[in-house]
């Protein structure tokens, strides 16, 4: 009978015409759309059923072979059954009026009249449905916020109750975005069943700007100033981390682009009103293929001060909770000082960020993760002066995190870098390449800490770390109260096991350090870090915690046997505990007296499905009338006397009562974690620099690269690579990979303009210096034989030709763009690489503004400079620049000799930099790897043929003219040598004469070399000069 009851109602929920009227619905829009048949099985009643076909009838009465029902009342059916007006009293739909609706039906409206903006999934005995175009929407895609509805009663309270004819009662009991997916209870399955995923973070952004007065000029319409001001702030719930900042930033949006690409945000959160240029920009990047959620929040509440009130309020009222759910934890709490600590870090930030901290608040409150802010929060600063915060084009250009082919990580630097073998040290890893170092000491910690690491490969102190799960997200979602037991166990066993293992070390909380097995540990990082996971309050409070729970009863899945109690823990749970084995003992002994009065002493309970405490008696035997029959073989029947049914009755209720004070234990028992959640979070972030730094050692020892030496800070900036190769490159062509040198100096040669063939390797070499300056300052061993650096305090680049249709941007605005924000940006201390600056436009402009903007990045900047060009031209820089600017080309191989090959001579590439510069780029050769068609080529190769000559004879003939005009000065200069004073009138007007017309005899002779279309004027004007020249001769000879 069950299945009859149920009727799928597909053919209502699918897309249907746009009414006259269409009823008002929060979803309205998600049904515009086109979608697929969408099915969800519901739950009827046959009165309701007879309803809805009576409905259908009425809407069509002549029967017809293939009725189709009216939209309106299709519409009408929809707005009564699962989209109710929010104005009741208003008669539209009197056809409607008398539709009754089961209990779950009217839950269902209600609970959706209440959270109009959530697709609902509700709770319906094991299994979970979703309702009317909830059904529709979850369909398609699930990237809205999913509220889940749970019965709030057993059905042993239930019919105890008042409600004991009612439907269950059911609530909202969380929501859930992709953002908060991680760290919920209900959905997500936990870092011990998800173990290896989970590498990318899920952080949560906020965003909000101003717009400020421009301070800049406009050039071609472009602006150069900062125009706005950004505030954000970023959340990841799964991990604590909080990252915020402040900053201006351009029309362009490139300082938000850059935060953006550096967190991968999986949703954004835009605090209304945003300006048009930051909101366009941000829906661009959570397009269709991103996959980023997007949410909208009004911030006219957080106006004049009002966010730093609501961010303080919401301090004071979890303060306040805690103290009363919990005295002693809130007392421990205070006394380590975190509130005060993140109190006074929220009243040092600006206020665009205490505008996205509030907004972000309340966003968080609906899920019940806010409390992560208070007492759980890692805070991060955007912008710090220890480390380099790599721009969004350097990462991509540099292929930094993934690569340009297919955008996976596989060909990245960080996929090169990755040797971790847990995902949090995976994800701190990657936060280290994208923000490298700018401290020497740091630098040099880490590299002591990798030196020592990679000196003592085969210790056993970090492989216990390749088998724990993701206790970073486990720690974060046990403070969020979500952890199951075995989720528990599993963490709190890994950080155990950890802190035991690095105890062998013998290194004390002061840092001092004993030897163990003639080996020492003489990296100070290493010592801080070994002493965070090791130290009594983190495996002392590990063991404490575990001691508290039965891994027996948590591995059998028993909920109500996970806790151990005592005197003094979880006395209410014990009582419980009691209460179930007194009512259980009751009925177990009540066999004594069914054995007595059935006369048989191997009368025994039996339990059949679920069902326990069954006198089985065979058909012919007769029981009593009162006893309660309950199934039935072809032999036997079972029964439950009324003694039995009341005490199971009686055990129902103290195991519902179990099960209620068991979880309201285990809630305190979570929460009873907070105290020790800043030791645990602080020993997990150990752990995973610990694993970041055995990352790093493997790879120096089976990539044989070596330690780089930083200079003092106060030396000059200086590059200096022997034999530098490109991380990612050497892997796929191992041996075959030919090593470069590189030598920049802040005194002496601190510009290379290189120059050479296509495909000859020069972006090649360009990019293996940033990537080995990046690997450097993360702290890594680098690709060369040598390498004695500086330590930059940043890394700029521009090359590469892309457009960016969806923010409104040309390629060559992109291009300039770039190359304007480096020449604002970059200092003495950085390195800037240019590919091919000024390719995108016409030559003559683009020569212009790539010489001037290297004449600018050298005259105005002095950083260490790198360019590539194809334009010749720009190699006459150097003379302006003595001994500062070099010229170099990758060198090749030809198969005739330079003075009589051309471009589409057979070459072969050399990839070595050597002195000197290339005019010739052999692009033919790439067109014949491209397979462009041979005809194709062969008539490039005769335009360029032509073109070279073309401009060889005009080069001549500028030449000749040039001689022309020389020799027109010097031959009037030798007249007037010869006839300085003229002694009659008539020399006079001979000599004036004459240098008249040598003036139109070497116009003549001009006009001559310039004729190229008609020979015959060319002629024409020589034998006119010819003429000319004659009589002038002649007249002078006189």
């Amino acid at each position: 009978m069950g299945k009859q009851k149920q009727q799928v109602i597909s053919r209502f929920f699918a897309p249907k015409p746009k009414s006259s009227s269409p009823p008002s619905t929060p979803l309205a829009e998600s049904s515009s759309t086109p979608s697929p048949k969408i099915s969800a099985t519901v739950s009827f009643s046959p009165s309701k059923r007879k309803l809805l076909s009576d409905h259908l009838a009425a809407a069509s009465p002549n029967k017809k072979p293939k009725p189709t029902p009216d939209p309106n009342l299709h519409q009408r059916f929809l707005q009564k059954l699962l989209e109710p007006s929010s104005s009741p009293d208003k008669k539209s739909v009197p056809e409607t009026s008398s539709i009754k609706y089961t209990p779950l039906e009217q839950q269902v409206v209600e609970l959706k009249s209440k959270y109009q903006d959530v697709v609902l999934m509700v709770e319906v005995g094991y299994r979970y449905r979703f309702f009317g175009e909830d059904a529709e929407i979850a369909a398609r895609v699930l990237g809205y916020k999913i509220g889940v509805v749970k019965q709030t009663e057993t059905a042993a309270i239930k019919s105890h109750g008042a409600n004991r004819t009612g439907p269950f009662f059911r609530g909202l009991s969380a929501l859930y975005t992709k953002a908060t997916l991680e760290a919920a209870q209900d959905i997500s399955g936990g870092c011990v069943v998800e173990e290896g995923f989970g590498g990318q973070s899920n952080f949560l952004v906020c965003v909000v700007d101003e717009v400020v007065n421009r301070e800049g000029t406009d050039c071609g319409g472009f602006e150069l100033s900062f125009d706005v001001r950004v505030g954000i702030v970023g959340v990841e719930i799964s991990t604590g981390e909080v990252v915020y900042g402040e900053f201006n930033d351009n029309f362009m949006r490139s300082g938000l682009e850059a935060v953006i690409l550096s967190l991968s945000p999986a949703e954004l959160l835009l605090g209304q009103p945003l300006s048009q240029q930051t909101e366009k920009f941000l829906l661009a990047h959570a397009g269709p293929t991103s996959n980023v959620r997007v949410e909208r929040a009004s911030l006219d509440c957080f106006r004049n001060g009002s966010a730093v009130d609501e961010v303080m309020s919401l301090y004071e009222n979890l303060s306040s909770r805690n103290r009363t759910d919990d005295e002693t934890i809130n007392v421990e709490v205070a006394e380590e000082g975190m509130s005060s600590l993140s109190v006074h870090a929220i009243m040092n930030m600006p206020h665009l960020t205490v505008q996205a901290l509030a907004l972000t608040c309340c966003h968080l409150k609906q899920f019940g993760f806010e409390r992560i802010l208070y007492e759980g929060a890692s805070f991060r600063s955007l912008s710090s002066s220890t480390e380099m915060t790599l721009l969004a084009n350097t990462l991509q250009q540099l292929e930094v995190l993934r690569n340009n082919s297919d955008g996976s990580e596989s060909g990245s630097l960080f996929h090169v870098m990755n040797h971790t073998t847990t995902v949090y040290g995976s994800r701190l890893l990657r936060h280290w390449v994208t923000h490298p170092l700018c401290d020497k000491n740091l630098i040099s910690a880490r590299l002591d800490a990798v030196s020592e690491i990679a000196a003592c490969m085969g210790s056993q102190i970090l492989t216990s770390l390749s088998r724990s799960p993701d206790i970073q997200r486990g720690i974060t979602r046990i403070f969020h109260q979500t952890a199951k037991a075995t989720e528990f166990i599993a963490v709190i066993e890994a950080i155990l096991l950890a802190g035991k293992q690095l105890q062998r070390l013998g290194i004390k909380q002061d840092c001092e350090m004993r030897s163990m097995q003639s080996a020492t540990v003489r990296s100070s990082l290493l010592r801080k870090l070994v002493s965070i996971v090791s130290s009594p309050a983190v495996v002392d409070n590990a063991a404490k915690l575990l001691s508290a729970l039965n891994k027996e009863g948590a591995a059998r899945g028993d909920l109500l046997d996970i806790l151990i109690t005592s005197s003094d823990q979880f006395p209410e749970l014990a009582e419980a505990r009691q209460a179930v084995f007194v009512v259980r003992e009751k009925l177990d002994s009540s066999i004594a007296s069914y054995r007595k009065k059935l006369a048989n002493r191997n009368l025994e309970f039996l339990q059949v499905s679920g069902i326990s405490h069954l006198i089985e008696l065979p058909v012919d035997a007769k029981a009593p009338m009162s006893w309660v029959k309950i199934n039935s073989t072809k032999k036997t029947i079972r029964y439950h006397p009324p003694e039995i049914v009341s005490g199971l009755d009686e055990l129902a209720l103290a195991t519902e009562h179990l099960a209620i004070v068991n979880r309201a234990s285990w809630d305190s028992f979570l929460k009873s974690f907070g105290r020790y959640y800043t030791d645990f979070q602080a020993a997990v972030q150990a752990l995973a620099a610990l694993d970041c730094l055995h990352s790093l050692a493997t790879l120096s020892r089976n990539k044989n690269y070596v330690l780089p030496v930083f200079v003092d800070d106060c030396d000059p900036v200086e590059i200096n690579i022997q034999s530098g190769r490109h991380p990612v490159l050497e892997t796929l062509l191992q041996d075959n990979f030919v090593p470069n040198d590189t030598s920049l100096h802040a005194e002496g040669e601190y510009c290379q303009i290189i120059t050479g063939p296509n495909m000859g390797g020069k972006s090649c070499y360009i990019r293996q210096v940033a990537l080995i300056s990046i690997m450097a300052q993360v702290g890594s061993f680098v690709p060369a034989l040598s390498a004695k650096l500086h330590v930059l305090d940043g890394v700029f680049t521009r090359m590469g030709a892309s457009d960016s249709i969806q923010h409104g941007r040309s390629t060559f605005l992109e291009e300039l763009s770039e190359a304007s924000h480096i020449i604002r940006t970059c200092s003495s201390r950085s390195l800037v690489i240019m590919d091919e600056l000024g390719r995108g436009t016409s030559t003559h402009d683009g020569v212009a503004i790539a010489y001037a903007t290297l004449e600018h990045l050298l005259a105005e900047k002095r950083c260490l400079v790198l360019f590539v060009t194809h334009y010749p031209e720009i190699a006459e820089i150097s003379s302006s620049f003595p001994g500062f600017v070099g010229t170099y080309h990758v060198s090749y191989l030809t198969s005739q000799k330079d003075n009589v090959s051309s471009d589409h001579d057979d070459v072969t590439y050399l990839y070595k930099l050597v002195r000197g510069l290339c005019s010739r780029s052999f692009g033919f050769k790439v067109a014949q790897l491209a397979q462009i068609p041979s005809s194709c080529i062969s008539r490039a190769i005769s335009m360029a043929a032509n073109l070279e000559a073309e401009v060889r004879a005009r080069e001549r003939n500028t030449n000749r003219i040039k001689y022309l005009t020389v020799t027109e000065s010097r031959v009037e200069a030798k007249i007037h040598e010869e006839h300085p004073e003229p002694r009659e009138s008539g020399d006079s007007t001979n000599a004036e004469e004459c240098i008249s017309a040598l003036g139109d005899c070497f116009s003549d002779l001009r006009f001559a070399l310039s004729e190229k279309e008609d020979s015959s004027k060319s002629f024409e004007f020589l034998n006119r000069a010819w003429k000319i020249a004659e009589k002038s001769v002649a007249r002078l000879a006189k």
